[in-house]
Formats: C-alpha cells, sequence, structure tokens
C-alpha cells in the first residue's frame, strides 16, 4: 500500500504537492529567473521547495548559487569529456558566470539544458548583490579548482576522500554560511562546522550512489577511498557481484561509521542558527542524510538498486522540521534504527555504536527529545485504522474540491 499503509505521511505527502504546486505558480515572469526557477525544481525538487522559505534577495542568491555549482558538477560528472577540455573549464567556471554569452554542451536530459542555457544563469547572477555575488565567485573559482586536481588524482586515502568532499560539498556550506551572513540574517559560522555540514551530505550521496557511478558509462566514477575498501576487496567493481555480499556490506558499514563523525558538528551548526527559514533549509538535508545513512547501513541492496527514504518519509520530514527539538529528536531516531542493524560480527561495529552512542548523547542532553515514531520499513498501523484514516482524507479531499 506504499505511503497509504502509514497514515501520518499521507497528510504530509498532500501538504508537499500542495507546495509544489504553489511553487510552480510563483515562478517569475522574466526569462532568466523563471529559467533558473524552473530549472531548480527539474534538478531538485526538493531543494526547489526549502528554498522557497527564505526571504526573496538570499533565496535569489541560493537559488543561483546552487544552479551555478550544479552546472560546475555536470562538467566534472560528464566522463566523455577529455581531461584535456574538462581541467581548464572547471578551472576557469568561476570567470564564466560574469560572461552572458558562455555556455557550454555537456551532461544529459535537464543537466544538458543547464548547460545550453547556462547565459540565462549568468545573466541572474549578475543581478545579485555584489556581496552574494563575490561569495559564489570565491566558492566557485576554489570548487573548480579542488575538482580539476581529482580529475587527475585518486581517491586513495581517507585523507583524500575528505578533501575532495571538501572541494565538492563543504566549501558549498562555507558558501552558504557567507550567503547568510551577507543577508544579514546570520552570524558567520566556523568554517569547520560549515565544512562538516558539507561533508556528511556528500559522504552520504557517495555511499548511496555506488551502484550508479560504478555502472557510470562510458567509463565508471568512484569516490569511495582506496585505503577502506581495499581491506575488502581487490577491485572495487568486485562489490557489486552476490557472491561478494557480506564484505561488501563490511565496506558499506565502514564507510557509513566513517560519515557519522561530522553529526555532532551538523548539530552544532543548526543550534546556532537564527531565522527559522534559514534553520529549516539547513536543517532538512541534514536530517534526510542521518535517515539515508541509517537505512544503507547494513543493507546489501546499495549494491543492487537504488536506496532512498520513502516519498512519504521525506514529506513528513519536511513538514515536521521546525525547532532544533525536531532537528534533536530525528538524529536521536534514526540513530536508534541504526543501532538496531548493527551487527556484532561486523568488524567495525563497536567504532559505529561509539558513535551513534555519541550522536544519541549529544540529543539527549539537549533536554528537547520528543516522540516522532520514524519506520524506515514496516508500517506500525493496522488495516483497520489505516482504512479509517483514508476514508477520513477522503471527505476532505471531498469537502475542498467542492469550494
Amino acid at each position: 500500500m506504499g505511503a497509504m499503509s502509514r497514515p501520518e505521511e499521507v497528510m504530509a505527502l498532500v501538504k508537499l504537492r500542495v507546495a509544489a504546486g504553489q511553487i510552480k505558480r510563483q515562478i517569475p515572469p522574466e526569462e532568466h529567473w523563471g529559467f533558473a526557477y524552473s530549472m531548480l525544481q527539474k534538478v531538485s525538487r526538493s531543494f526547489a521547495l526549502v528554498i522557497q522559505q527564505l526571504g526573496p534577495d538570499l533565496r535569489n542568491a541560493v537559488c543561483i548559487f546552487y544552479l551555478v555549482l550544479r552546472a560546475l558538477d555536470t562538467v566534472e560528472d560528464d566522463t566523455s569529456i577529455p581531461t584535456e577540455v574538462k581541467v581548464p573549464i572547471l578551472q576557469e567556471f568561476y570567470r564564466h558566470i560574469y560572461n552572458r554569452d558562455w555556455h557550454y554542451s555537456c551532461g544529459t536530459n535537464n543537466y544538458k539544458v543547464l548547460m545550453d542555457k547556462f547565459h540565462l544563469v549568468s545573466t541572474a547572477f549578475l543581478e545579485l548583490g555584489e556581496g552574494y555575488q563575490k561569495a559564489i565567485e570565491e566558492i566557485t573559482r576554489r570548487m573548480g579548482a579542488g575538482m580539476a586536481k581529482f580529475i587527475c588524482k585518486e581517491v586513495e586515502t581517507v585523507d583524500d576522500y575528505d578533501e575532495y568532499c571538501h572541494y565538492v560539498a563543504g566549501l558549498v556550506g562555507y558558501g552558504l554560511s557567507r550567503l547568510f551572513y551577507a543577508a544579514g540574517t546570520e552570524d558567520l559560522a566556523p568554517d569547520s562546522l560549515s565544512n562538516s555540514m558539507g561533508l556528511f551530505l556528500q559522504k552520504t550521496n557517495i555511499i548511496r550512489d555506488y551502484l550508479e557511478d560504478i555502472n557510470e558509462i562510458p567509463k565508471s566514477r568512484m569516490f569511495w577511498p582506496r585505503e577502506i575498501w581495499s581491506k575488502y576487496a581487490d577491485k572495487l567493481e568486485d562489490f557489486k557481484y552476490e557472491e561478494n555480499s557480506e564484505k561488501a556490506v563490511q565496506c558499506l558499514n565502514d564507510l557509513v561509521t566513517n560519515a557519522l563523525i561530522h553529526a555532532e558538528d551538523c548539530l552544532q551548526y543548526m543550534a546556532a542558527l537564527k531565522d527559522n527559514a534559514i534553520f529549516r533549509f539547513c536543517a532538512i538535508p541534514q536530517i534526510m542524510a542521518i535517515g539515508t545513512c541509517a537505512l544503507c547501513y547494513n543493507n546489501v541492496n546499495v549494491f543492487r538498486g537504488v536506496v532512498k527514504m520513502r516519498r512519504g518519509l521525506t514529506a513528513r520530514v519536511i513538514d515536521e522540521t521546525n525547532s532544533m527539538s525536531d532537528v534533536y529528536t530525528a538524529f536521536y531516531e534514526f540513530s536508534l534504527l541504526l543501532e538496531s542493524k548493527i551487527d556484532d560480527n561486523d568488524p567495525n561495529a563497536a567504532l559505529t555504536r561509539k558513535r551513534v552512542d555519541s550522536i544519541k548523547r549529544t540529543c539527549k542532553l539537549s533536554g528537547l527529545l520528543k516522540s516522532r515514531g520514524y519506520h524506515l520499513d514496516k508500517s506500525p498501523y493496522k488495516p483497520m485504522l489505516i482504512m479509517i484514516v483514508l476514508l477520513l482524507l477522503a471527505i476532505i479531499f471531498g469537502a475542498l474540491y467542492t469550494k
């Protein structure tokens, strides 16, 4: 029954659908801004939703910041571009954002449209305030240089892994903190905490996207560090094969344990935020990350297909995240779910428990815990209760549509 077997998620899904409809009606009439916001919905629907609550100037800056970095990432991701062509584009990308005529055709689907019409993004960028422009330029320059470095360098050590994630995501954390500061709504956060905000999200995505990246055409792209995966296999692609499932899951658990080290920094960063709209913008992706870590941990399906949180659960997170109490509760409950999956025979079981216990302790010490009842798998509700809730929703919808 999917979401229908979880009545607490149904209303959240309805609210999410209504919010998505409102976004479509709010797309600006100017061609360049209309392109920016419609493209944002196409390349990241969840980001397009959480960005809407920001004030107009900050929302425009964050929208363009995201699209500029998404375009930069599209160049990096396109494995058909020769290295000698790709590296200079990455290194000079921060200059191109000032050029209304520049574009470069690469990528696929919506990403190709973004690149083909990048001049519209540049036009919107040039209408931002100078403080926003300088922050975006600085991060784009540093990220492009870092990406170029790793085009010619493998991710060998855990230090390499942290450095790569810093370039492609930690710098996003830096940039957002600078945009919040430029907006006059937040103090400038410490770089170490901003970096952890990005690293937690990026490492979660790298872990989850194993199969997609290893099967990339014309050649695979992988960022799992050799220092970790070589403990479990001779070749990274070996994890795809069913006969290697036990070692694959052990490696997966090792990487999830590595990602968890950033969770408490993220909690500290979010606790310091003052503006509620900025808080929600930052908190929702972080809760999704801890939830995805719990879902991926000890889950062989990471090597078989797409593993992601249910839409209904995602909708609940978006709807229910309004305060640090909500964040501490989500981190605590997802940590409990991850803890319940730890196998004592796993080589990293003790370290995983230590990191999970540390997250739980931080959440408890806040004194703000409540109960949400997040579930990654089975619904705790009986069919009769579900049918009653669905009947009530049908009545509500009927009333809404008759108005």
